[in-house]
């Protein structure tokens, strides 16, 4: 059966109504809520029964043995049953005839995970609830180093709990640190942030980064104009600074080419004595000839050794003397020496000079 061209396009878009954008059908109205899951929904209960068991650590023991009956009637209202087994460390969930929630049982379990991975009953109960969900992030397989691993994981802590505390008030989840594990209870939105943050402080990024980019976002949901928009050109843009290089080898291989056909067989020692000749050499004469090698390369070595002693005994070599170049000889004017002492004799010490003393006389003729 043909159909017109455009007819079958205009009878889909019929029922949604005109000048109505798409945008608002998909989003969720505020303050709307699902209805919970009452026994009229599921009137006949479950065919069979369906349980999960947890293991739990030592020091969890006590703990547990004090909740354990908040545990039971938290259960209870539920209409799941619980046990717990001290002796082999483990607690139990199942399902019971008057159970009518098949998904509750998925809580069930969550909620004894949460109570072995050391989070308080008071905050554990909160997974029954219907906007709540768990994520238990594994951390200890994320770094290889224990000590690396430590200092990241009291980063994620922060000082006296800080950056813990800042990451529950922006994500709305509570966070608990505990061993090799991070246990997140919240939103759905919520976790995702969180598991994002877990695992970008494990690989070397500080949680302060994502804090400042979560900050970013809650203060434009806020706006119902940039709601809808790209938060690209909002969010800030971090760059690794102090990133090392790759220490790279100082003896590099060098690959072989790849042929195909296998390497050259080596050798036996049959076929270098039939190269060399000795095969056909008699018992005495092999015996006489593997007898002079080894004399000849003892009396190699002897003289080695002989001219490493004898080192110590060769005078180093000493270094060309340094002539002295002769001063040049000046000639000395005899006569015009003997002047000068005659003049100095004459002279008193501190007398003035004798031309001073006639131009003094002249000039007192003249007055």
């Amino acid at each position: 059966m043909e159909v017109a061209p455009g007819k079958g396009r205009r009878g889909k878009n019929e029922g949604k109504g005109k000048g109505v954008d798409e945008t608002e059908l998909l989003t969720v109205p505020e303050g709307w809520k699902e209805e919970p899951f009452t026994q009229k929904d599921n009137a006949y209960g479950l065919l069979e029964e369906s349980s999960f068991a947890t293991l739990f650590p030592k020091y969890r023991e006590a703990y547990l043995k004090e909740c354990w009956p908040l545990v039971q009637n938290a259960l209870k209202e539920h209409y799941i049953a619980a046990t717990l087994d001290l002796i082999e460390g483990s607690m139990t969930v199942s399902t019971t005839k008057k159970t009518f929630d098949p998904y509750v049982i998925i809580k069930a379990r969550d909620f004894i995970k949460l109570l072995a991975r050391s989070v308080p009953f008071e905050q554990a109960v909160r997974i029954f609830q219907d906007d709540v969900a768990c994520d238990i992030i594994k951390i200890g397989s994320l770094v290889r180093n224990r000590e690396r691993f430590v200092k990241r994981r009291l980063r994620l802590i922060g000082p006296k709990g800080s950056t813990l505390k800042a990451l529950e008030l922006l994500t709305n989840c509570y966070i608990m640190v505990q061993g090799n594990t991070v246990s997140a209870l919240g939103p759905h939105s919520g976790l995702k942030e969180v598991r994002k943050v877990v695992t970008d402080t494990m690989k070397n990024i500080h949680p302060i980064y994502n804090i400042k980019t979560l900050m970013i976002k809650r203060e434009l949901a806020r706006d119902t104009e940039l709601r809808t928009q790209n938060w690209e050109r909002f969010l800030p843009k971090f760059k690794h600074k102090n990133l090392s290089k790759r220490k790279q080898p100082q003896k590099r291989r060098v690959k072989k080419e790849y042929t195909p056909f296998p390497p050259p067989q080596p050798e036996s020692k049959i076929d270098q004595e039939l190269a060399t000749g000795e095969y056909f050499l008699k018992e005495k004469d092999k015996k006489k000839k593997k007898l002079h090698e080894i004399k000849v390369k003892e009396a190699e070595a002897a003289a080695r050794r002989k001219e490493e002693r004898n080192k110590a005994f060769i005078p180093p070599k000493e270094k060309p003397a340094i002539k002295v170049k002769k001063a040049a000889e000046t000639k000395i004017n005899i006569q015009a020496l003997k002047e000068k002492v005659k003049t100095a004799k004459k002279k008193k010490l501190g007398a003035p000079a004798v031309e001073e003393i006639a131009q003094k006389i002249a000039q007192k003729k003249k007055k």
